[in-house]
């Protein structure tokens, strides 16, 4: 297959790549840098983030890259709407958000002509997007890691949304090669969302036991919890995991009301925080989508995309 690039209200990937924005700061200034020099589109997640540390991300990408930069924050996160216009301030390429569906970002891109780019998991959400002005929508499916919209497969959803939007249509959840970029553009996508593969290589912010956790994944490691934001979770089984389950289980955390809405049976941010740094595994959730036993080896962003483009070439 010929590599096909990805346009977005007029920005242009010669990689139809987007880096999925993986929070809490595993998607950092680095790993969206180094996705956008390979001529992908970099994201840097702004959930857990204060408006000033998402600003100097921004920044720093910058320095680092003058390729296509942009930002993920979840709409169920408090300071969703700081983030977002601190990201616009400082003039970043584009905005992705899942997690909800906020009717007023459409409104901040609009005054400001920024890219907004909602996760849908229905045509309808999408049609609705469309309608509101969104540029793009990613299309995710059950097989992604962290909060997911769906209990339905990305091939299955993916055909009705393309039917049913003009605006282009990113695929997510899943997708570990070229030949699967491949297959998601025949079935109409005009580019990819990649998460889990990123989260494991050098550049991304995770702890190195975060990353050694995905290289020891079996097939069955993979599961689903019940997260305070009110959404299914996609994660490693751990110990953690075994805990949160226990009827009963309550955190005794103090809470510093990070999220909109939670039901407080733990933080969510604290246990994704610990993930990242790794140092606490027994209270850290490690989110991934359910592919992640295919990752065998931590590799630069650079190698990954090198291998992703032969394959792609071969599909």
């Amino acid at each position: 297959m010929n590599i096909p690039k990805l346009n977005i209200a007029g920005l242009t990937a010669a990689l139809p790549i987007i880096q999925g924005g993986m929070a809490v700061r595993i998607s950092t200034s680095g790993l969206a840098a180094a996705v956008a020099n390979e001529q992908g589109i970099g994201v840097i997640a702004g959930t857990g983030m204060t408006p000033d540390e998402l600003k100097k991300e921004i920044r720093l990408a910058r320095r680092l890259s003058d390729g296509i930069i942009g930002v993920n924050v979840l709409f169920a996160v408090s300071n969703f709407a700081e983030l977002v216009k601190a990201a616009i301030a400082e003039k970043i390429d584009l905005v992705i958000s899942g997690a909800g569906f906020s009717r007023d970002m459409f409104g901040w891109g609009r005054e400001s002509h920024t890219p907004i780019v909602p996760v849908v998991s229905t045509d309808r959400l999408a049609i609705l997007a469309e309608k509101m002005g969104a540029a793009a929508v990613v299309v995710e499916g059950k097989e992604a890691g962290g909060h997911l919209g769906t209990d339905q497969p990305m091939v299955d959803i993916l055909p009705a949304v393309r039917r049913a939007v003009s605006i282009p249509v990113i695929a997510a959840g899943g997708i570990m090669d070229g030949y699967e970029i491949a297959r998601a553009i025949r079935l109409g996508a005009d580019g990819v969302q990649m998460g889990t593969r990123f989260a494991a290589s050098l550049e991304s912010n995770a702890s190195d036991s975060f990353k050694q956790q995905y290289v020891a994944a079996g097939p069955g490691d993979v599961t689903l919890i019940h997260s305070p934001v009110g959404l299914p979770g996609q994660a490693l089984r751990n110990g953690f995991v075994e805990m949160i389950e226990k009827a009963g289980f309550k955190d005794l955390t103090p809470c510093d009301q990070c999220l909109k809405r939670c039901n407080h049976v733990f933080c969510i941010m604290n246990a994704l925080i610990n993930a990242c740094r790794g140092g606490q595994a027994e209270k850290a959730l490690v989110f991934c989508g359910d592919q992640v036993h295919r990752v065998s080896e931590i590799l630069p962003v650079r190698e990954i995309i090198s291998r992703l483009k032969q394959e792609l070439a071969l599909a």
